[in-house]
Order: C-alpha cells, then structure tokens, then sequence
C-alpha cells in the first residue's frame, strides 16, 4: 500500500534493534547446506504455484459475522490473541478462540440488550490489546457503527471525532482516563464511557468493560441469546474511519461489512495464511490496513496475533512471540534492515552474508531452500519464524526488498488507501516483484487515466473493496467516484503510475493536494490553509510538501502572498525580511494549534499572483514546479 493514514507518530521514535554477533562460522561448502534437506522438508516448504493467469481458491465471505462464526466453530481451542496486561510483564496471556467469542458475544449482549444501544455509533480509541479487539468484532457482528479513532489526537480532535460521528458509546484506553474526562461534558450524543481493563460498576455515564462483559454473560447463561441472531446486512455501513485529523476538513470514509471481509477474499487468493501462522501486531489499530490485514485477515484464517507492547519492546516481543508475519511501514522494516546489516559488518560478515545469498539463491532455483539454516542466527534476531514480511503505506527502497527476499522472507507489497478500505492491490507470493506496489485484487480493477507517451498518469481504482462513500459529503464523494457507462464506480486515487501486462502496479507521483510523509502520515493541506486563512496578515497561500535535496522527507510549507496593505496598517512600512518574519511568527500561533507532525516548516513570499485555473482555483502543481517566489537577502 503506498498511502494510509495516521502511522507518522507512532513510529517517530523507533529504538536501536539489539541482535547477538554474528558467527556463521559452520558453514564450509555447498554440500554442506545440502545435507539434511530431507524431501519432508522440501514438501513442506513448498507450495504449489498457479498456473500463469490463475490464483490460489479464494475465499467468498460477505460479513464480518460470517468469518467470526466460521472460525468460533473450526479454532475454537486455538490461540488466537497473546497480550500482556503490563509491557513488562515476563509472559505472554494467550487468549483463545472460544474464550475471545465468549467475550466478544457477552460484551455485545451487554451493548445491545442491558444498555440497549444497538444499531449505534461506537468509538473504540486506545493502544491495540485485547479488549480493542474484543470491542471492534462485538461492534461490527451487530452491536452497531465502529468508530476507530487515533489515540495520539488532542483532546479537541477527539471530541471532533466523537461530536461529529454522534456517537453514543466511547470505549477508550485506561491511558486515555485522563484525557476523557477532560472532554466527556462536552460529549451531548455519549450515553456510556466504557474503560478497558475496567471493571468499574456503572457511575453515571462511565463504566468498566470487565463489568459490562460480566453482565453480559451471565444474561447469556440464562438463555439470552439475541445478539447472535441480530442479522448483518452487508452492504449496510458499518464502520467509519476518519483519513486524517479532524478538524471540518477531514473525512470520514464509510465502509461496509462485505468491503471488510472482501479485504479478506483478496488477499487470500495471493497469499496463503493458515493456523500455523502468527501475525505481529505493530501498527496502530484505528488505521484500516491493521485492523483489516492485521486483525480481520488471521481471524479468519485461524492464526494467532502477538500484539507488541510498544516500540522499545519490539526486539523482545519478537523473541517471545516468534511470528510469521510482519505487517508495517518501511520504517520499521528499513530500520531493521540496517541494524542487521551494522550488526553483520561490527561481525565482520557481510562478504560471507552477500555470498551465501547468493549461493543458496541459485539453491532456491534447483528446488534446495536452505536459507532459513544458512541464515539462522539472523532468523533467531527477529523471532526465529518469520516468512512474510508485508511493507505499506508509503514507499521503500527496493535494496531494502531484495534484502529480505535473499533473505528467504517472502517480502510482499500493497497499494490502497483508507477509501479502498485499504486493499486494492497486493503482491502475490507466488509472483513476488520488489518495485511494484502490488498486483490488482481479483475481482478488481485498476486503469490509467489519459496515459502519457510512457503510459503513466492518474490511477483510476474499481475494486470490491471501494468505500460506501464519505461521511455526510456527497460533494466530495462526487469529486472523487464517478460511472463509467456500465454502471462500474471509478475512484480516482489522485496518484500517478502504471498498470503493466500482468495487472501490477508501479506508483511513480502523486497529483493529489495530499502530503504523504515517509511513513504514511497524511497532511491535508486545505486543513493548513483554512487555519492560514484567518491569519489578516497573509492575503492567499498555498500549502504543500517540498521536495528538499539531501531529505527523504517532504517538507510542510507555506507559499504566501502577503496582505501588504493589513500588514502596513498594523506595523507601519516594513522591508521584505521584515514582512516575512511578521508572517513566519503568525504561522508558528497555527503550528500551536495541529498536531506536531502537521506544523508547516518552512515559508515562501510569492512573487505575483498564484497561477490559477479559469475558476480561480490554484494550479497547485504548476504553481510548485513553475511559480516564482521572492528571494531574501
């Protein structure tokens, strides 16, 4: 996935990994990997590849519902979830299946039949563990609307959130107390405030979950069986998540059960996850590429999920929890990558590394996998299991891809945004090419529209996975979907790139207002501008990501045109450097009121007016590329 929202927090302090030296000092000549790779290993290493233009069977799910009850019946003695109530904790609490669906069913008992909210909006905000994953399923197999929010929001964003999705329930992290309490008087539409790891009786509006669930099953024992016949309709909204901030400019994106569990269906017929597999859950639940692929994908599948207890633990929770798949952002997956390799040349192996995957890749072409022997000790470093690693929600570099592929992880990637709830393209297993953003879902399609000479331009997305539309905005959704002349819905993701043969795909710009960062964070420029836009001293302004050489990030700046005349009734005659330091010292007041990552970092005086359409709106990627702007001596 190039662009998803909401990651650039969580992962603006990853800590230095920690792996032991690096011997591979046992490994003398290729006979030696040979020997012991038995044809038990082979078969089990092996899977069976398609043929040329087919897939793997596919799954048919229409509900979440549906997937719950399916593997409540087939897992039910299955791990399924493994948290800690404390990070420091010494172990793992493994959670299975059966007592998940008695949670899951006793909380929804509880939300629809004792405090009788079913059908209604629900905010589920708070790091992920188990009892936000309780919540999430609960929500979704009928109890009503989820409302996943960050909880890195400010308080006014939050009550943004809430406010403007009217939601009758918040269940919120024991972290986030505090902070809810600051703002639950300003919540009219809240009927109940449910902590997690609670179990506080009802006071007023807040409650405990423990209590609630509590409650719940013991209506269950005495024969209260409603909330499982509650039915689903598919195409009914049901979730709602939020791409950015939430200031009035945000949108909501509402999307379905079937476009949840068609997330599901695609993904299965490229990659192949069983119950034998754990996920890692790393990346903030609220975000839909985790609570989709990393949640709603191994529920379905019968795998289980290691939730990380925070960034400092993830080197140990790797260790603890030995997962089979890694779903993240390129900073995480490159950090990693670089703190082996500094590891592997402080061990001075790093000719014997390159060596060796180059000798057991020509193993690999013969049908001998011996990587994971070849490589054990870096295997034990991340877990000791790995096999896939699935990088999304903005670029990497293709050095970094290859690296785990010569590793022997299958190293896949997505393409698709919060409106595609997120899948709209994924890397098959069986035809893994590093620089792609992924291959089109079955059943989906995606197209280049008004291609140049080389093919390239917008990426237009219809796939089953397209949101409802967004929250409340028909005008915006208007913008962006439109019909083609049977009927199929068209979204035009705002991004440029190309579409080859075999239905891959291969993003190489963005035309979209959008600023993504390296990590997936969108900042949405109109918001900047609406806040600019009460600043007298500036006349008009555009906001936008620079491209700064030696910086991989985009830098958040400010093209302003100056209101001369407010500036001189206020300040009297001033030098350019004088009006830009007026202006610069009015921006840092906006900064004060968005979150951290969104604070413009740079300002630029325009020299004449903006270059603008014949509706005077601003051509704003003519206006970067070709717009003048006064320099300051």
């Amino acid at each position: 996935m190039k662009r998803n929202d909401n990651l650039f927090n969580y992962f603006k302090d990853l800590p230095k990994f920690k792996f032991k030296k690096i011997k591979m000092d046992n490994i003398d000549n290729i006979e030696e990997l040979k020997e012991g790779y038995t044809k038990k290993e082979a078969k089990e290493t092996k899977k069976e590849k398609p043929k040329k233009g087919e897939h793997y069977p596919e799954t048919h799910y229409e509900t979440i519902k549906e997937v719950y009850l399916h593997s409540m019946k087939e897992f039910a003695d299955d791990v399924f979830i493994l948290d800690k109530n404390n990070p420091k904790d010494e172990n793992f609490i493994e959670y299975t299946y059966r007592k998940f669906g008695d949670d899951v069913e006793a909380l929804g008992t509880a939300l629809t039949k004792k405090y009788n909210v079913q059908g209604e909006r629900i905010v589920i905000i708070g790091e992920n563990q188990y009892d936000w994953y309780v919540s999430y399923i609960a929500t979704l197999i009928g109890a009503g609307l989820a409302v996943p929010v960050d909880k890195e929001l400010p308080e006014n964003e939050i009550e943004n959130v809430v406010n403007r999705a009217r939601a009758t329930v918040v269940i919120y992290s024991s972290h986030l107390k505090e902070k809810m309490k600051a703002i639950m008087d300003k919540l009219p539409t809240v009927k109940y405030f449910v902590q997690m790891k609670n179990d506080d009786k009802l006071e007023g509006r807040t409650v405990g979950i423990k209590t609630m669930i509590s409650e719940g099953r013991k209506m269950i024992e005495q024969g209260d069986d409603s909330f499982l016949q509650i039915k689903i309709n598919p195409d009914e909204f049901k979730a709602l998540f939020f791409t950015s901030g939430t200031t009035a400019n945000s949108k909501g994106v509402m999307v379905s059960n079937r476009q949840l569990a068609n997330n599901i269906n695609a993904v299965s017929a490229y990659v192949i996850i069983d119950e034998s597999d754990r996920l890692f859950s790393v990346l903030p639940l609220h975000h839909t590429y985790e609570s989709s692929i990393g949640f709603l994908l191994p529920l379905s599948t019968g795998s289980s999920i290691a939730v990380c207890q925070g960034l400092r633990y993830i080197s140990d929770n790797l260790k603890e929890t030995h997962p089979t798949v890694i779903i993240s952002v390129p900073l995480l997956l490159e950090s990693l990558y670089k703190n082996i390799m500094k590891n592997i040349r402080k061990s001075k192996k790093e000719l014997i590394v390159s060596s060796m995957m180059q000798v057991t890749n020509v193993l690999k072409g013969v049908g001998i996998d011996v990587k994971k022997k070849v490589f054990k000790e870096i295997y034990e470093g991340i877990g000791g299991k790995l096999k896939y690693v699935v990088s999304a929600a903005a670029p990497i570099d293709k050095k970094v891809g290859k690296w785990y592929s010569d590793l022997g992880i299958y190293f896949l990637q997505g393409y698709g945004l919060t409106e595609t709830s997120p899948i709209a393209a994924v890397t098959p297993e069986y035809d893994t090419r590093v620089g792609s953003a992924g291959k089109t879902i079955i059943n989906g399609k995606i197209k280049v529209d008004n291609p140049d000479e080389n093919g390239e331009g917008e990426l237009l997305i219809s796939t089953n996975t397209l949101m409802i539309g967004y929250y409340e905005d028909d005008e915006a959704t208007d913008e962006v979907i439109e019909y083609d002349e049977e009927g199929r819905r068209w979204f035009h993701s705002g991004d440029i790139g190309y579409v080859d043969k075999d239905d891959f795909i291969y993003i190489t710009g963005r035309i979209k207002n959008v600023i993504v960062t390296q990590n997936g964070k969108n900042i949405f420029p109109e918001e900047l501008e609406l806040l600019l836009s009460q600043v007298e001293e500036i006349e008009e302004c555009m906001v936008y990501g620079k491209e700064v050489e030696g910086e991989k990030e985009l830098i958040v700046t400010c093209r302003a045109i100056p209101n001369y005349d407010k500036i001189k009734e206020l300040y009297g005659e001033k030098s350019e450097k004088e009006i830009y330091d007026i202006i610069w010292s009015k921006i840092k007041d906006v900064n004060k009121k968005v979150t951290s990552y969104k604070a413009i970092k740079g300002l630029e005086i325009k020299d004449g007016e903006f270059i603008k359409t014949t509706t005077k709106k601003i051509k704003r990627f003519v206006e970067i590329k070709e717009g003048r702007i006064k320099e300051l001596n």
